[in-house]
């Protein structure tokens, strides 16, 4: 499966993801830090990636649109790296 992880969550997660998913990228690896909503919707669709992301803006995308792209909407707060380990 091929994530990509919006700007809100830290580019970090990388390496706790390992070999399991070698595919998965952020949307600062991208170069699209601070692109609208669409266009990163746009990169997903065209690039086969599920988008990982804790806005509701990127879900409002798929409910006008439809999918491709997936989203994963994590609902819940930012946490402290020290809840990760």
């Amino acid at each position: 499966m091929r994530l990509l992880f919006d700007q809100n969550i830290s580019h970090r997660i990388l390496r706790f993801l390992g070999s399991g998913f070698p595919q998965c990228t952020t949307v600062k690896d991208e170069n699209l830090t601070d692109f609208s909503d669409r266009k990163i919707w746009d990169f997903a669709k065209q690039n086969n990636f599920a988008i990982i992301t804790l806005d509701s803006d990127l879900n409002d995308l798929n409910s006008l649109f439809g999918h491709p792209p997936k989203i994963i909407w994590l609902r819940t707060k930012n946490l402290k790296n020290r809840v990760y380990c």
